[in-house]
């Protein structure tokens, strides 16, 4: 049996929507980067930067290889673990009988994950003592946002790129790993949801990490980034996949 595959992936958007890029870096059997590669999408969401740069690092890796994949973003990674499937049941409609958001990236990740072990391991991120890997995909995807020009060992350059201390702040411990396992539909998924914090009524309207708005008034909590829906920390399925549309 082969050794399983460590990486890291990560998205960036200047403005959200703003100048994007997505990253991935892969690392050896010890956890030390490799390989790494970054890429622009021009003007887009942090989402859509989520998403490619787990599409990107699948594409890379042979087919049935096993890989253990690290991410900051809560969002893409209960896409493929948690609400894929009742999107699937749904005909591609959210809860609330909204087109999914971004329903070919996750279609095109849902056929590389189908004939995969993979474990999504969500890591906080911008935070002192966190991820390595994750924290290099951070650095290299911020950086092919501002540049729209890709980057890598494939490209040459060998050099991984220096995470911004400045960026980071006190750590705080990761939430559980979502699992994807190989399954004849290609849906099959477990998941462990985060914990619960304190609620409040927004004063102001705004956009939750997700993508979606939220009214003024509305039940927020504090998220990985920022404001949002308490649906989007706890890991209700059924409504968090209404919120991603």
């Amino acid at each position: 049996m082969s050794e399983r595959i460590i990486a890291a992936c990560d998205g960036a958007a200047k403005g959200n929507p703003g100048p994007a890029g997505w990253a991935w870096v892969i690392a050896d059997a010890q956890g030390k980067p490799q390989r790494w590669e970054s890429g622009a999408l021009g003007r887009s969401t942090n989402n859509v930067g989520e998403l490619t740069a787990l599409l990107k690092l699948l594409e890379t890796l042979p087919p049935g290889a096993g890989l253990e994949v690290r991410m900051d973003s809560q969002y893409a990674m209960k896409a493929v673990t948690q609400w894929l499937p009742g999107w699937k049941r749904n005909g591609w409609k959210t809860a609330g009988g909204k087109p999914v958001a971004n329903r070919e990236l996750i279609q095109q990740i849902d056929l590389l994950l189908a004939d995969r072990d993979v474990d999504f391991v969500h890591v906080p991120a911008h935070r002192t003592d966190g991820d390595p890997l994750n924290a290099i995909a951070d650095q290299a995807a911020s950086e092919a946002a501002v540049s729209q020009q890709p980057a890598g060992t494939a490209l040459g350059q060998h050099e991984l790129p220096v995470p911004d201390p400045a960026r980071s702040s006190p750590a705080r411990a990761a939430s559980g790993p979502a699992r994807r396992r190989p399954s004849a539909t290609g849906s099959g998924a477990s998941t462990r949801s985060g914990g619960s914090g304190p609620t409040i009524k927004a004063k102001f309207a705004g956009r939750c990490s997700c993508g979606s708005p939220y009214a003024a008034g509305a039940t927020i909590t504090k998220l990985d980034k920022g404001w949002g829906h308490p649906e989007c920390r706890t890991g209700d399925t059924a409504e968090a996949g209404a919120r991603t549309s």
